[in-house]
């Protein structure tokens, strides 16, 4: 579904892959495989420079959102919310449903004292192993 180590996001890099996506299967399929957001920053860091970053999985708030934007994610794949957005009220649902992520992320930006999104830093949050 996507990568969940450095080695395979490095692969992908070296074939001029635009980015790559740090996903796995919810814990739906594998149990025992780690969540998107704990090894987020070693495949960020693993391929700086060289392609850009995605999360997906998990992603459910603002809040996340700038987790994942800290960690070192250029950007977030949203799934779930998406379609329960799109289900409950179309077209309306999901300019709702971005919406209140940009509120959400707008809150934790100025409650971690930044105006950018280069300010924020992997100092700014912490992942439990």
């Amino acid at each position: 579904k996507g990568v969940l180590s450095t080695e395979d996001a490095r692969a992908a890099a070296r074939v001029g892959a635009d980015a790559v996506v740090v996903s796995n299967h919810g814990g739906r399929q594998l149990d025992g495989v780690p969540s998107t957001i704990s090894v987020l920053p070693r495949i960020a860091e693993g391929v700086a420079g060289q392609t850009k970053v995605l999360l997906d999985g998990g992603v459910r708030s603002g809040l996340d959102v700038f987790r994942a934007r800290a960690l070192g994610a250029e950007g977030v794949l949203i799934g779930r919310p998406w379609a329960y957005a799109v289900a409950a009220s179309g077209q309306a649902g999901v300019a709702g449903l971005l919406g209140t992520l940009r509120r959400e992320m707008e809150v934790a930006m100025a409650l971690c004292g930044v105006t950018s999104l280069a300010d924020i830093t992997p100092g700014l949050v912490t992942v439990a192993d």
